[in-house]
């Protein structure tokens, strides 16, 4: 990809920045269910009341009382919160390094789906790798579902961060690991790297330059 255009790129976070194994939430959560029940939640498709929490329409008391409720799920909070959190894997160091390096030549975004519990996970993740204070730190500014309330893939959640910020689409690179999303953007006009196993953001970005 010629990057010659590109003056701000807008990155997704899980399985971009921090790898993800959805699996190990969906498994945890389940163990946890009284009947064994399987959670409605995967990378592609989840049911509305997930959809509820990624957006702030609930709280996180609400989310936790309602995985109790829809799912039978038994345990204390911190059972919960370590459950949900358990799909949050580690950060390596070198794509830390390779923001702040970004961050010298173009604008940086952050946007992602998620919730108010993942959002301390993997903040304390980012300290404990870098001693950053948190994933603001090295972009321009940030945007998760659960603050702004919008979600990926739907297109008014590019279109605010493009209006918000001033932002041309055509010289704007989103870089996400889902092609829903990739989809989304497209439809606004964004230019798009579709990043798949095993390609990472540092392998790119040392082959573009």
């Amino acid at each position: 990809m010629d990057l010659a255009r590109i003056k701000n790129i807008i990155f997704d976070l899980g399985g971009v920045i921090i790898n993800l194994a959805f699996q190990n939430s969906v498994e945890a959560l389940r163990l946890l269910s009284k009947e064994q029940r399987a959670i409605d939640f995967t990378p592609k498709v989840q049911s509305e009341f997930f959809d509820l929490y990624e957006t702030g329409q609930i709280s996180s008391e609400a989310f936790r009382q309602g995985l109790r409720d829809q799912y039978g799920i038994m345990g204390d909070d911190n059972a919960l919160d370590e459950a949900w959190s358990a799909m949050l894997l580690d950060i390596p160091a070198e794509r830390i390094k390779l923001l702040q390096e970004l961050g010298t030549q173009y604008r940086l975004f952050l946007l992602s789906n998620t919730n108010a519990i993942h959002a301390e996970r993997f903040n304390k993740t980012v300290q404990e790798v870098s001693g950053l204070p948190s994933l603001d730190s090295l972009f321009e500014k940030t945007y998760y579902s659960h603050l702004v309330g919008l979600r990926k893939p739907h297109a008014p959640v590019f279109e605010h961060i493009l209006k918000q910020n001033n932002l041309v689409a055509a010289e704007t690179l989103f870089i996400d690991d889902s092609m829903q999303h990739i989809e989304g953007a497209r439809q606004v006009g964004l230019q798009t790297l579709h990043l798949q196993p095993p390609l990472t953001i540092n392998e790119f970005f040392q082959n573009a330059r």
